[in-house]
């Protein structure tokens, strides 16, 4: 199956920081700002919502590496926004620059890599884990 997909396809995703997705809850850290996890689930859903238009019936993505830095706090109150770009193509391997912002400036950035998975045989082999 072809998964040629749009060279520099795009998406962004805000999300507003609230005392449930500090460092405190995700029990990153201690200080009440935006948390690095939450930050990455930021970035991750920017980059699946980038593509996700593109893929055939019955197939997804899933991640597979991201190498993220974390540069500037975010308080609680502040919108985070994610912003994926696909910048690479090497059959299912798909790369995706992303870049972090609040209402005050950068925040992040990530090189994140997902790979195109037929979603019906990915969960029946992870169900089969269930049986072991």
């Amino acid at each position: 199956m072809d998964f040629t997909l749009k060279a520099n396809a795009a998406a962004e995703i805000t999300e507003v920081v609230t005392e449930d997705n500090t460092a405190i809850k995700y029990a990153s850290g201690t200080a009440p700002v935006y948390a690095t996890p939450a930050l990455v689930g930021l970035m991750e859903h920017a980059a699946v919502k980038a593509i996700g238009d593109q893929l055939p019936q019955g197939y997804s993505t899933v991640g597979i590496s991201m190498n993220i830095k974390h540069t500037s706090a975010t308080p609680v109150g502040m919108t985070v926004k994610a912003k994926a770009v696909l910048i690479d193509q090497d059959r299912r391997r798909l790369t995706f620059k992303i870049e972090g912002y609040d209402d005050a400036g950068s925040v992040g950035e990530a090189v994140h890599e997902r790979f195109i998975i037929e979603a019906a045989p990915f969960i029946e082999k992870a169900n089969a884990k269930l049986k072991k």
